[in-house]
């Protein structure tokens, strides 16, 4: 009778088990999934404002990554339609929130960067401006290099922590010594509409997808086919 309770209480623990590993490999497919479509999205929108300021000149455009957020959701949504709602877990919950947070503070500033640097362009002499400006982007390249730094650690994962210090601390020195606008001098015939199109346009729609496939696009690729 003993030896039945036993074999009984081993079969309960394996049964357990089983159901905890179940629902672990489905948070990880769903988190993996929402980082994937997140990814995509982050990249398209990042080569679609590139191209519309290269084709007109105007940096307004980057008030389009408001709507990235609201993109994000509604592609989400959309890939897991009939699919079973996931229960929350730890995991996902950092990683939900870290992106959230993340959300948050680089929109904030990049609003506040473009329009705090459109007043000032009507506002304020040239030369003024060019001293007094906001560039917005190589914050908003750190926070990214954080976020996926933290999102490394949060799921053991070392080339994505590596990643995001060399892309975040990578692009904020990139944007801060102005390789972007250098380069597009010394490589494209100088006009004031190939500066603005490659310098504001091009090079930095290209870093910001580079760090989205390497912060997003890959790991949710990784956990969601895991």
């Amino acid at each position: 009778m003993e030896e039945k309770n036993n074999m009984t209480a081993e079969r309960s623990l394996e049964i357990i088990t089983e159901q905890i590993e179940r629902s672990r490999q489905m948070v990880a497919k769903d988190t993996g999934l929402s980082l994937y479509v997140a990814g995509l999205c982050t990249m398209g929108m990042a080569i679609l404002i590139g191209i519309l300021i290269f084709f007109t000149t105007n940096t307004a455009w980057y008030l389009m990554y408001i709507l990235l957020p609201i993109t994000i959701f509604a592609a989400d949504r959309y890939a897991k339609r009939g699919k079973p709602k996931v229960p929350a877990s730890l995991v996902s919950s950092m990683v939900d929130k870290t992106w959230q947070a993340f959300g948050i503070f680089a929109l904030a500033y990049l609003v506040f960067g473009i329009l705090y640097n459109m007043l000032m362009s009507h506002f304020e002499q040239p030369e003024v401006y060019m001293r007094m400006m906001i560039q917005p982007l190589r914050v908003v390249l750190l926070l990214m290099g954080i976020t996926i730094t933290i999102n490394g650690y949060i799921l053991k994962s070392r080339w994505m922590v590596w990643c995001g210090i060399v892309g975040g601390i990578g692009g904020f020195v990139w944007e801060s010594f102005y390789v972007s606008e250098t380069l597009t001098v010394w490589l494209v015939p100088y006009t004031h509409a190939s500066y603005i199109g490659f310098a504001h346009g091009i090079i930095p729609a290209f870093i910001v997808t580079v760090l989205a496939f390497i912060g997003l696009t890959l790991p949710g690729l990784k956990l969601k086919n895991s």
